[in-house]
């Protein structure tokens, strides 16, 4: 830890500010209206009986909140171990520069190394020049030749329904 850097694992009494900054995450990347989770659907994937995902704060040495990230396990056939997958990480627009975002991502690769991981990945969006200059400046390489696909709303719906 360094200081004006904590990171620390969430607790449930973070939860609205992680709701929050999902928030502001969704309207800096122009997609506010597909932010459709609850604080209690966030409550129960990171704290419920089961959780499926696992989130971090990073505070400044004032106890500000300067941003999160979010993540779950993933698994490679190929490598044969769990990583981490890396569904969200923000740092809010007045705390940039200041080593939270690197911190976030140093505390996950710590956990990769520590559990025999042996992925860290994430998506960016093309347009999010800064983002891709961050993560590249720390030696994360793109994936170009993958395309992620998706499946949402009716067309799952109707995938699953067999049609």
């Amino acid at each position: 830890m360094q200081a004006g850097r904590m990171i620390r694992n969430a607790t449930p009494d973070d939860v609205p500010v992680i709701h929050q900054m999902v928030r502001e995450l969704a309207e800096y990347e122009r997609a506010l209206d597909e932010a459709k989770a609850t604080q209690e659907q966030l409550c129960e994937a990171l704290f419920g009986e089961r959780p499926a995902a696992f989130a971090h704060i990073a505070e400044t040495d004032e106890g500000d909140v300067a941003g999160f990230s979010l993540w779950f396990l993933n698994f490679s056939t190929w490598r044969g171990v769990h990583g981490i997958y890396l569904e969200d990480l923000y740092v809010r627009p007045e705390k940039r520069g200041g080593g939270h975002g690197k911190a976030l991502l140093t505390e996950l690769a710590r956990i990769c190394v520590a559990r025999g991981y042996e992925r860290l990945e994430w998506s960016v969006l093309d347009w999010n020049t800064p983002s891709i200059n961050f993560y590249k400046s720390l030696g994360a390489k793109p994936q170009d030749e993958w395309t992620v696909y998706r499946l949402t709303d009716e067309a799952l719906e109707e995938l699953g329904a067999g049609a």
